[in-house]
């Protein structure tokens, strides 16, 4: 009986969102034929550096504001907020070894300041940590040293972020980070340490070719098929630092200039639909790292919504639904926090957070543990019959995040960019060449039919149990990490 019930809301929920569908038509056909989303996202990369707190990113909210006047949004308005600004100086990494004739040579690689990193120099020498993931880790001898890692992680298992990994060498004794690209092209990747305040560390991240070579240097690395640093293939750490072997290990010296000032962010928030006491939340952020213009991450994702919001103000919504372009994602979800900070979560029926869609062809969503969250995406993937790949693991480094570790039901929706991981973002490849328009305005039209399902009065969203949601993030291997992030929730011990 149970078993037919629910094959009943599923089969009710399908027709539900091609009802939905054809009600929309309009809606739909003038979004495949307009140009505004391109010309928004041109727009949005020409200002050039969206990072958090600086006039790039407060020109970025005005261009947002303006956008959603267009779509038809309702009582739109910019919400300021304050911020650790963080801004980027020079950064260097500067490598000692030891030549054929025993003299010492001193190479110079190209580094970017990681985001917070404070300013300061530090020496040492470098350790090989692999993917970074903690136990390897603990597998190195990372104290006093210069920790090396890359930008993904092991085949099989889940995505370690790199707050994880500099957090956790750095409560191991590391000295300073390094992040090493995974993907080819002389791309130094950049990438926030944490969520918003300045690290304990100085970081910085290099291209793969650069890491190719830190490897050979390291302790832990390979030179000649040969683990440097190592006794029969493990790292002998008993000897390292005493011997002659020792001696021909490199040493790096890493400096970073950057500061840390108060500074503001924005929200930019409108409205479709009524105006009731329970809402639904449609957030992408439309700040970016200052390398690059941000194309990718986020600039597809903004375009996303604002062309979604269009296509939500002329449906009949039975719930308001508020649409929120958040500032300050990059360096630690500080938006989506003033968000959730000043609304009444009990009045939020959930969250639909757009966090690179529109890159690429087909949509992932994320559901962060609420099966009604996933059904939902499997209900319009069905009925559109466009491939949607539904994942219920749960993560905290995107801006749902502030609303589901309080128990708001969820959908992330990104691309899926197969073995690429991030690819192009958070490097100065994040350009406007990249993009297809095409998927910005197909995914804006799967959003608008995610957000109207996620409002239906038939729709029931249980809220996430805190027990259920902390041991969630225990089965995904999440608490050690988030922990060295000072990300785990003191209520969930």
């Amino acid at each position: 009986m149970a078993e037919d019930a629910a094959t009943e809301r599923r089969t009710d929920a399908v027709d539900r969102v091609r009802d939905r569908a054809a009600e929309l038509a309009p809606a739909f056909g003038s979004t495949w034929t307009d140009d505004e989303p391109w010309r928004f996202l041109t727009d949005l990369t020409a200002i050039g550096s969206r990072m958090a707190g600086s006039e790039g990113e407060a020109r970025g909210a005005d261009l947002v504001a303006d956008a959603f006047e267009r779509a038809g949004l309702a009582d739109v308005r910019t919400e300021p907020f304050d911020l650790p600004a963080w801004e980027r100086g020079s950064a260097s990494l500067d490598v000692t070894v030891s030549g054929r004739d025993g003299e010492p040579t001193t190479r110079s690689f190209e580094a970017l300041a990681l985001p917070y990193s404070p300013g300061g120099s530090v020496s040492g020498e470098l350790v090989d940590v692999g993917y970074g993931t903690p136990a390897e880790i603990d597998e190195r001898d990372v104290a006093g040293r210069i920790a090396v890692a890359s930008t993904t992680t092991p085949e099989g298992g889940r995505f370690v972020h790199r707050m994880e990994k500099f957090g956790y060498a750095v409560d191991a004794g590391a000295v300073g980070f390094v992040f090493v690209n995974h993907l080819d092209g002389q791309l130094p990747p950049t990438g926030s340490l944490t969520f918003g305040e300045e690290a304990e560390a100085v970081a910085v991240g290099v291209s793969k070719e650069t890491g190719a070579w830190l490897r050979e240097y390291a302790v832990g690395g390979t030179v000649g098929g040969a683990e440097r640093g190592s006794v029969g293939g493990a790292v002998d750490t008993a000897s390292q630092g005493t011997s002659a072997e020792s001696e021909s290990v490199a040493r790096a010296e890493l400096s970073v200039e950057a500061s840390t000032t108060p500074g503001e962010s924005r929200n930019v928030i409108g409205r479709a639909g009524p105006d009731t006491d329970e809402r639904v939340l449609l957030l992408a952020h439309y700040d970016a790292h200052d390398i690059a213009e941000g194309a990718l991450d986020n600039g597809c994702g903004i375009a996303t919504v604002a062309t979604a919001a269009g296509v939500l103000a002329d449906a009949d919504l039975p719930l308001g639904v508020d649409v929120v372009a958040v500032g300050a994602e990059e360096v630690g979800l500080l938006g989506a926090e003033h968000l959730a900070d000043r609304f009444d979560l009990g009045r939020v029926k959930g969250v639909v957070n757009v966090d690179g869609a529109g890159r690429f062809r087909d949509l992932v969503a994320l559901a962060h543990a609420s099966t009604a969250a996933a059904s939902v995406a499997e209900a319009v993937s069905t009925a559109t019959r466009q491939p949607i790949a539904v994942d219920a693991q749960p993560h905290p480094f995107s801006d749902q995040w502030p609303f589901v570790r309080r128990g708001v039901p969820a959908l992330q929706l990104h691309s899926d960019s197969g073995d690429r991981g991030r690819g192009w973002g958070h490097t100065h490849a994040d350009t406007r060449d990249k993009v297809d328009d095409r998927n910005v305005r197909e995914h804006a039209m799967l959003v608008g039919l995610l957000v109207a399902e996620f409002a239906a009065p038939e729709r029931d969203l249980p809220r996430l149990d805190r027990d259920e949601l902390a041991a969630a993030f225990r089965e995904a291997d999440f608490e050690t990490g988030m922990r060295a992030a000072d990300l785990w929730p003191a209520d969930w011990d």
